[in-house]
C-alpha cells in the first residue's frame, strides 16, 4: 500500500491484473482548515484494486491503520508483494510518481510535507548534506515514529484541536526521525540565557492573539527549531505548545472575570479558534467554563491558575 517509484519508459504495466485506475480514495478527515503550514494530513478510505499517484511537490507518508492488508508495487525496478500491517508506513519523497495495488479495502493516515518545510528542519540539524535526506522506504516499522504519526492523528480526528503549534511540533520530530537525525546537545547549553528565555516569553505574551510558529519563536532566539524545542522544555518544565496554551487560557480568566469582554470576542483575543475551543481549553485546565467561572465571580480565585510571573522567575533562576 502507497509504495510508490518512477516508472522507467517502457517498461511493461508491473500489476496487470486490475484495471488502471481501478482503485477509488475516499478522504474522511483532512487538515485543511486547522491552519497548520507547510504540513498537512487526511484519514483516507482507500479501496481495494490499483492505484497509481502522480510526481507530487510534497514528500509523503502512508500510515497503515486497521486490519492488515496484502499489497504489491513496483519498487526501484524490483516488484514486491508483502503484508501491511497497522503502523507500517511507506516514506515518498517528492518528485516520485508510481503504483500500488491493495487487495482488500484499507484506511491510511497520509501526511504530507513541503520541501520547504523538511528543508528548513534538515538544515537546522547539523548533518552531514549527504545523510540529510528524505528517502523512499517502504513498510518502515518504527516504533517511535508510530508514536508521533498516532498522536499527529490524534490531533486530525479531535473535536476541539490543541494549538497548531503541537501539529507543527509532531511533524518537525517526524522529518527528524525520518532522515535519522535527532539533534544531540552535548557541546550546547542546556537551558535557554536567562535573557534569552524572558525575550521568548515576552514575544509570546505579546501576540497570544495572533498564530505563534515553532519558526518564528526558534529564529527570535537564533536557534535551530529542534534544538529551541529541547532548550524550551528544559527551561520551562514544559513544551512549547502547552506553555502557549495555559497563557492563552490565563489571559482568557482574566478577560472573563474582568466583564468588559463577551466570550466570543475573548476567544478571538486570546489566540483561540472560536468560543467552544476556549471553553474546552479552559474546562481542561481551569476545571470550569467560561460561564462557571464569569459566575464564582468573587470566588474566583479560588480557581487554579498559572501565574505569568511565576513561570517568568523559573526561567531566570534556571
Amino acid at each position: 500500500m502507497n509504495a510508490v517509484t518512477p516508472i522507467p519508459a517502457g517498461q511493461p504495466k508491473p500489476l496487470p491484473q486490475p484495471l488502471p485506475h481501478s482503485g477509488s480514495r475516499l478522504t474522511l478527515r483532512s487538515s485543511g482548515l486547522l491552519g497548520w503550514q507547510g504540513f498537512g494530513a487526511e484519514l483516507v478510505n482507500v479501496s481495494a484494486g490499483l492505484h497509481r499517484i502522480p510526481a507530487f511537490k510534497y514528500h509523503r507518508v502512508g500510515v497503515h491503520v486497521g486490519a492488515p492488508v496484502r499489497a504489491r508495487c513496483l519498487c526501484n525496478e524490483r516488484r514486491h508483494s508483502r503484508i501491511q500491517a497497522h503502523g507500517d508506513a511507506d516514506v515518498i519523497p517528492a518528485g516520485l510518481d508510481g503504483q500500488w495495488s491493495d487487495e482488500a479495502a484499507c484506511t491510511i493516515f497520509s501526511v504530507w510535507i513541503s520541501e520547504a518545510f523538511a528543508q528548513r528542519t534538515v538544515e537546522q540539524l547539523s548533518l552531514k548534506s549527504g545523510d540529510a535526506q528524505l528517502r523512499p522506504q517502504f513498510q518502515m516499522r518504527d516504533p517511535r515514529f508510530q508514536h508521533l504519526a498516532w498522536a499527529l492523528r490524534a490531533e486530525l480526528e479531535a473535536d476541539e484541536t490543541s494549538d497548531p503549534l503541537y501539529a507543527e511540533s509532531l511533524c518537525t520530530a517526524m522529518v527528524v526521525r525520518l532522515i535519522g537525525g535527532a539533534p544531540t546537545l552535548e557541546n550546547k547549553r542546556r537551558t535557554l540565557a536567562p535573557k534569552t528565555a524572558a525575550r521568548v516569553i515576552e514575544f509570546i505574551e505579546a501576540h497570544l492573539d495572533q498564530r505563534l510558529t515553532l519558526s518564528e519563536l526558534a529564529a527570535l532566539v537564533e536557534l535551530s527549531v529542534p534544538h529551541f524545542k529541547v532548550l524550551f522544555r528544559e527551561t520551562l518544565g514544559m513544551p512549547v505548545h502547552q506553555y502557549v496554551v495555559q497563557r492563552r487560557v490565563e489571559r482568557a480568566r482574566t478577560l472573563l472575570l474582568q466583564g468588559k469582554l463577551n466570550a466570543s470576542q475573548i476567544a478571538l483575543d486570546t489566540g483561540f479558534a472560536h468560543q467552544s475551543h476556549m471553553a474546552h481549553w479552559m474546562g481542561r485546565l481551569l476545571g470550569v467554563t467560561p460561564r462557571e467561572l464569569i459566575r464564582s465571580g468573587a470566588n474566583a480565585g479560588n480557581i487554579v491558575e498559572f501565574d505569568s510571573n511565576q513561570v517568568r522567575g523559573i526561567a531566570i533562576q534556571r
